[in-house]
């Protein structure tokens, strides 16, 4: 019997009436029937929640803040726990982190929302959580949490106390009229001192000792507490459900499947399956395919009423269709929109080139669905000669840099040239010419190609940052001495208690960028900490700083700085040049220059061929003759000569020194 006549023979055997209920192991090489399956991310059969029980007065919203490390995460786990969101195992560590980059790192990067059912003196609550990241790059996250919020968790170390950020966050609620409630955490540990950081709350935020919550969020102690507190100080929303529907996007995520994931907040009436929706901001319409709630995994629900934090599908499929910030609304039924949310301003920026050119429409597409995930990044297009077409991207911070360039080579496999970074600057224009060329007498300048020169300019201006470092006093010395080295201008100076003082500087922000943080925790042993906010442009004496090989200015290593720098700089970009620079027939010299002055130089020698080898003995002239004619040989070749600089030297001399 062939082939097809014994696989039609075992399918008719199947399909006859003696077919066995138990699943059967078919051979390999017979064909299967095809099999409907279920996709993994479907939500069909999950059984869907009625959130009608939830009235708006048993409602609470509110966020988790402190600085890094503080123990909001932990906390968050134990009320997730206590709510009974998700079972108590030792394996429940920093549940809602979800990203690969924050386990490898142990911080919060990206704010995570988590519902909670809790049964307080007869009455079911749902409560709203958002845990939010403690390290100043991504204080934008904190403040797009705090709309959807009517109150925070102040987290305070029982050991470290009142840090940089934990002043930061606290003034960011209060701003927003929150209902603050201040938690002591770690009280378990052998050197907390939890009376010591309730005087300081007081003393600094104004709250009385005996609001202070004392807990240990690792052990559980005293965690139940939190949660009574959340229910009796923070009010429920104001908002009802009769009005017409009014929600907020603030945060949103892009799945393959599904397309635009969006967090929303309902600011008044109600959203389901099948309802046409119409963003605000493109004006598209929009037919709502899931709403749930997220349980800290998503968990599809019949409805969602106003009050209430949850997220929503409506098949948007481009990622520039979820702003964060806009406000969703019923069709024919439209709304006043909601604020939204303050433009996040690039404090740093850098260029981002794929390795292979071949690969820009792929990190192009990447980029496009990582920024709609972290909506504070800006992207302009950008190409340079020496590293071609790539993006000039503007960050919060040097953290959110190192984050995002680590998220798109774990999540999107994509691997980058990252260039060092650089702040924006401003000029004010005295040229007729050049107010007429650009339309306006300040602009702003990113490339230093863009800067003009002195006589055409009334002034240059550089970015600052009012700083906030909160340090033991015996540091102070080291540190005082530090803040100056960066140009830096005191402000202010404050003793928290008898062992701890703030510090306010007012800092240049191209001081800071690179190295500050670093010199900061290595001088203080890692107790100091530091925070900063933006504070305007002053005026400074900046130079834009060329690199000359053998006389040709080389557009890609020019730079601005300040004049004060531009020695060291000058002489560290041509040390860095003359080790990277392969070696050529002819001497290269390597020049740092300000206009026509040069300030620093570096000479790479020429290979040389040995050509006095032959003469053994005789006369000095003969040798002589013959080293004078390979000097003039290698003079004429170092006039018609190119310097070509190699793609991996610009790589190396750009690219961020992740070892400084």
């Amino acid at each position: 019997m062939t082939l097809a006549g014994r696989t039609a023979a075992r399918w008719a055997w199947l399909r006859s009436p003696r077919l066995p209920t138990v699943p059967l192991c078919l051979p390999p090489w017979l064909p299967t029937a095809p099999v409907a399956c279920e996709r993994p991310y479907s939500s069909q059969s999950k059984d869907k929640l009625d959130m009608s029980t939830y009235p708006v007065e048993s409602i609470r919203n509110f966020s988790i803040i402190a600085h890094v490390d503080h123990g909001k995460s932990t906390l968050a786990d134990r009320l997730l726990e206590i709510t009974g969101t998700i079972a108590k195992t030792d394996r429940n560590k920093q549940v809602l982190d979800k990203l690969q980059v924050e386990r490898e790192r142990g911080i919060t990067v990206k704010a995570q929302s988590a519902s909670l059912f809790y049964n307080y003196e007869g009455v079911n609550y749902l409560l709203n959580l958002i845990d939010t990241p403690g390290h100043v790059d991504f204080s934008y996250e904190v403040s797009r949490s705090l709309s959807a919020c009517q109150g925070v968790i102040l987290v305070v170390d029982a050991n470290e106390g009142i840090q940089a950020q934990t002043v930061a966050n606290f003034y960011l609620a209060f701003e927003a009229q929150l209902a603050i409630i201040p938690v002591i955490n770690k009280i378990d540990l052998k050197n907390a001192d939890p009376e010591r950081v309730e005087k300081q709350i007081e003393k600094l935020f104004d709250i009385p000792i005996d609001e202070c919550v004392r807990i240990s969020a690792k052990k559980g102690t005293n965690v139940e507490t939190v949660l009574q507190k959340v229910i009796e100080k923070i009010p429920p929303p104001q908002c009802n459900t009769a009005d017409p529907l009014k929600a907020l996007v603030f945060d949103s995520t892009f799945d393959h499947y599904r397309g635009v994931i969006a967090n929303i907040a309902l600011f008044g009436g109600e959203i389901q399956k099948g309802h046409k929706i119409v963003s605000a901001h493109t004006k598209k319409r929009y037919e709502v395919n899931e709403v749930g709630v997220l349980t800290p995994n998503e968990q599809p629900t019949h409805k969602l009423y106003a009050g209430q934090v949850g997220y929503v599908i409506a098949g948007m499929k481009e990622v520039t269709e979820a702003q964060i910030g806009d406000t969703l609304f019923l069709y024919k039924q439209p709304v006043e929109p909601l604020p939204g949310f303050k433009s996040a301003k690039p404090m740093v920026f850098a260029g981002m080139y794929p390795v292979d050119q071949t690969e820009y429409n792929n990190l192009k597409s990447a980029l496009e669905r990582l920024t709609l995930n972290d909506s504070s990044v800006t992207v302009h297009r950008d190409s340079s000669l020496a590293l071609g077409a790539g993006w000039r991207l503007g960050f919060l911070g040097l953290l959110h840099m190192e984050v995002f360039n680590q998220r798109l080579e774990q999540e999107y496999n994509m691997s980058v040239i990252l260039t060092a970074p650089t702040v924006p600057y401003k000029a004010v224009l005295s040229s007729a010419k050049l107010i007429k060329e650009y339309g306006k007498t300040e602009i702003t300048i990113i490339n230093p190609a863009q800067f003009p020169d002195k006589h055409l300019v009334s002034e240059y201006l550089e970015p600052t940052v009012l700083g906030t470092i909160v340090t033991p006093q015996e540091y102070i010395g080291k540190i005082l001495v530090l803040c100056q080295d960066h140009r830096a201008v005191q402000k202010d100076m404050v003793y928290i208690d008898e062992h701890r003082v703030m510090l306010k500087y007012l800092f240049p922000l191209n001081e800071i960028v690179v190295d500050f943080y670093d010199a900061l925790k290595s001088l203080s042993s890692g107790y100091a900490s530091f925070d900063y906010e933006d504070a305007g442009y002053q005026a400074a004496d900046l130079i834009k700083m060329d690199i000359l090989l053998n006389g040709n200015p080389v557009e890609e290593l020019a730079t601005i700085i300040h004049s004060d720098k531009a020695y060291a700089t000058g002489k560290f970009l041509c040390e860095r040049l003359k080790d990277t620079i392969p070696r050529q027939l002819f001497e290269i010299a390597i020049q740092a220059a300000i206009g026509k002055k040069i300030i620093a130089r570096e000479t790479l020698k020429a290979y040389r061929k040995n050509v006095v080898a032959k003469c053994y003995g005789g006369d000095i002239t003969r040798r002589m003759k013959l080293l004078k004619r390979q000097a003039e040989g290698k003079k004429l070749m170092r006039k018609i000569g190119n310097v070509d600089v190699p793609r991996d030297a610009f790589i190396r001399v750009l690219k961020r020194q992740t070892d400084k």
